[in-house]
């Protein structure tokens, strides 16, 4: 059996960027001293005059990608997702969100499979701070092929837009003649009757790969990516909880806010079932190994077969 491509999808980002590029001479990239980590590297050397490095100021990179706005262009402000979401989040919030500019922000390194970083940099609460802004599209790519198509997608769309990207390789699982990308779009991986696994992010392929785990037990269960946390995919939700009549929901980030809470949100209003949310459960990260760290938190298959086995 030839072994599975991966790829981070950071450097997705970075490819993904320069393609734009080539086609849309309006993309300014913006970086804060990370160029190397964040992969718009990649974009600066092909075009030089169109790359800014801000220096280790993401406050002020983020207040520059809001003016570069108002001028036509379209800049991408690029950083990790504990500044991009975190230290710059009034920026964000002021100066992008309430003026509701056409910016979009590239936040790499989400997660506690940042590693050995440490919980400072592992970021957990960004899908939270992002989601709470009005107006504010909210993205986490499952694998290369879909950070891609999400980076493409948010140049096309007219307002701000947050994008997750790993640092940790993961999973091509979406290179297939049919797949098809569109933000608020939920894809249904896998169909099942018993419960609905909704992930998003790296998560995704651990969600398939336990889903083959508890089928081996007799246990069917409907796998969907959810790339688009918000505006969330509500009525494929809707459908899949009563459908199955438990819903599982996968993330690297807190369960609380995240998609998790999106999802709670929607199916107590519109179909309660019961909901059990498998993500980092209201504690920091630590140093360590990435795998490591995602085996120790339940977040590899064997733990999120072992949860929804439980669950169910």
């Amino acid at each position: 059996m030839s072994e599975v491509k991966k790829i981070a999808t950071r450097a997705s980002y970075g490819n993904a960027l320069v393609e734009l590029g080539k086609i849309h001479e309006d993309i300014v990239v913006l970086d804060a001293d990370l160029a190397a980590a964040t992969q718009t590297g990649i974009f600066k050397k092909a075009f030089p005059e169109r790359h800014i490095d801000c220096g280790i100021a993401e406050c002020n990179m983020t207040g520059i990608g809001a003016g570069l706005a108002t001028t036509g262009k379209v800049p991408f402000v690029s950083t990790f997702a504990m500044f991009a979401s975190g230290r710059a989040y009034e920026q964000v919030r002021n100066s992008i969100g309430y003026p509701h500019l056409n910016v979009k922000i590239g936040a790499t390194h989400g997660g506690i499979s940042v590693g050995e970083d440490g919980a400072t940099h592992q970021c957990c609460e960004d899908f939270a701070l992002m989601r709470s802004i009005p107006g504010m599209v909210v993205a986490s790519p499952s694998d290369d092929v879909e950070a891609r198509a999400l980076v493409a997608a948010a140049y096309e769309y007219e307002g701000p837009v947050y994008m997750r990207f790993s640092r940790l390789a993961t999973p091509v699982i979406n290179d297939r003649p049919d797949y098809k990308f569109e933000l608020g779009k939920g894809i249904v991986l896998r169909e099942g009757k018993d419960v609905a696994i909704v992930a998003n992010g790296l998560c995704v392929a651990e969600a398939l790969g336990a889903a083959e785990m508890l089928a081996a037990d007799g246990i069917q269960a409907k796998v969907i990516n959810i790339h688009t946390i918000k505006p969330l995919d509500e009525e494929l939700i809707v459908a899949a909880a009563r459908e199955t009549g438990k819903v599982v929901t996968v993330e690297e980030h807190s369960v609380i806010g995240g998609l998790g809470g999106a999802v709670c949100e929607c199916l107590s209003e519109k179909a309660p079932v019961p909901v059990k949310r498998i993500g980092v459960q209201d504690v920091f990260g630590e140093s360590g190994a990435a795998a490591a760290l995602l085996h120790k938190y339940e977040l590899d298959a064997e733990g999120i077969y072992r949860q929804v086995k439980a669950f169910v």
